[in-house]
């Protein structure tokens, strides 16, 4: 079996050898370009706790700065593990989307304790914001990356794609985000490829991400029951 993973770069490598070890081929075919933004260490006072929605945001975090002694309350099990990797010591997982971790912050925090602070990209799905300050808490949104939408899509994906056969195709790709999605669905489009899909299976992490791709014509779109990695990578076997 051979999937594209439409992931970022240092995201795709690990789960490149995840897939290996389910015997499922991996072609690199990132479709957003992470930018990290420098500058000065971050202010942390009355901080009391981190919340990450993506390992990117712990990666942003871990380059502005050296403290890893915060809460780091994280969207799912994936960031959990990349937050454990930068070094946080107190790390808990919410194990599924925004509206999961607005609660774990209300069952593990006090709104009088002190902010939550959010590092983030440029752009955020979800209402985290909106949950948490209807609660009482103080969020805090510190954008520390960009994720920049790739302006063709990768000739890996194209090549794989317009080869349409068991030895140089793809049996479907796996899409993580709404972002990501829509951007597979421009560029596949703008690529004129789109026909191409008619025997490969979309892979979406949640419906949100199902519904970007709907338009293209699919053997099969396919939904995993929880927005983790570990259920969406179940819908392969």
């Amino acid at each position: 079996m051979r999937v594209l993973v439409t992931r970022p770069s240092e995201d795709a490598t690990r789960l490149a050898q995840r897939l290996a070890a389910l015997g499922v081929v991996a072609v690199a075919a990132p479709l957003l370009d992470i930018h990290y933004i420098a500058g000065d260490e971050l202010n942390l006072d009355g901080v009391q706790a981190v919340l990450f929605t993506s390992a990117n945001g712990v990666r942003a975090f871990a380059m502005r700065s050296s403290h890893r002694t915060l809460p780091a309350l994280c969207v799912g099990d994936a960031t959990g593990r990349e937050a454990v990797a930068a070094g946080f010591t107190n790390v808990k997982s919410a194990a599924g989307d925004v509206a999961a971790l607005a609660d774990l912050v209300k069952n593990e925090r006090d709104p009088a304790a002190g902010a939550l602070l959010h590092p983030a990209g440029s752009r955020v799905a979800g209402d985290l914001a909106d949950r948490l300050q209807d609660a009482g808490y103080t969020y805090c949104r510190e954008v520390l990356y960009e994720a920049v939408k790739a302006a063709a899509l990768p000739e890996a994906a194209r090549a794989a794609l317009a080869a349409g056969d068991p030895d140089g195709g793809v049996d479907g790709v796996l899409l993580y985000s709404p972002r990501t999605g829509a951007a597979f669905a421009q560029l596949v489009r703008d690529a004129g490829l789109s026909d191409a899909l008619g025997q490969v299976t979309a892979y979406c992490l949640s419906q949100a991400v199902a519904e970007e791709v709907q338009g293209l014509p699919w053997a099969a779109v396919k939904v995993a029951v929880r927005p983790d990695q570990d259920a969406l990578l179940a819908l392969l076997a």
